[in-house]
């Protein structure tokens, strides 16, 4: 397979992740980095940090935009639950094991 459409798939690939965190929103970030050790915010962070590696100019808040599909108080007003105790427990565990 050719560099470019390598670049087409994994880029096609990552659109669909994000229509399906977008459509996802009972998923909660917290859930996801326990499991996975990755979480929207990371996949935003992703973002930016490939926006400034190619010197192009980018916020945060943009990169969240993309990632949630509107501006990210809307999306946490909308969709964020506060962690329990359990979920805050297994965090505290698991970020010790992850940089994010």
């Amino acid at each position: 397979m050719d560099d470019k459409t390598r670049i087409e798939l994994e880029a096609a690939v990552y659109r669909r992740l994000v229509e399906h965190l977008r459509a996802r929103t009972d998923v909660q970030n917290i859930d996801m980095m326990n499991l996975a050790g990755f979480c929207r915010n990371c996949l935003s962070n992703w973002m930016k940090d490939a926006a400034d590696a190619q010197s192009i100019p980018m916020t945060k808040d943009q990169s969240r935009e993309i990632v949630y599909g509107e501006p990210f108080e809307q999306w946490k007003a909308k969709h964020q639950k506060e962690a329990s105790a359990e979920q805050k427990a297994a965090f505290e565990k698991s970020s010790a094991a992850h940089k994010h």
